[in-house]
């Protein structure tokens, strides 16, 4: 029995473990989410470095008047290899944002766009 349930307990590990991925449209959606309501270790988890960076710089003054659920939506996205572009809106801006990320280490991050670099929306 014992054994059973050790058994049980490894395969459930291994099937959460592989799941673990998420897709860029909800890497985007808990990027903007955890902005708004100040979460920096998840913003940090799913965001390059530079852009962690830029989004706490300001983070303060633009979120002090925000409160309430985010009503995320995607309006469109797309797939390059190993790049993604997310075009959103949310209840707290009148205009849809549009977030670059890339895939690093199997794992979608949200990063700044390069200088003249635009999206393909």
């Amino acid at each position: 029995m014992r054994k059973l349930i050790y058994i049980f307990i490894l395969i459930s590990g291994i099937a959460c473990s592989e799941g673990a991925q998420i897709s860029h449209t909800e890497t985007a959606k808990l990027v903007a989410e955890s902005f708004i309501h100040k979460d920096n270790s998840t913003l940090e988890k799913y965001t390059t470095p530079q852009r962690y960076r830029s989004l706490v710089s300001v983070q303060d003054m633009v979120t002090s008047s925000y409160s309430g659920d985010t009503n995320f939506k995607v309006v469109r996205d797309t797939v390059y290899s190993d790049t993604a572009w997310v075009k959103f809106t949310t209840s707290h801006e009148q205009k849809p944002e549009t977030f670059k990320l890339i895939k690093k280490d199997d794992q979608w991050k949200v990063t700044e766009t390069g200088l003249r670099e635009r999206s393909p929306f």
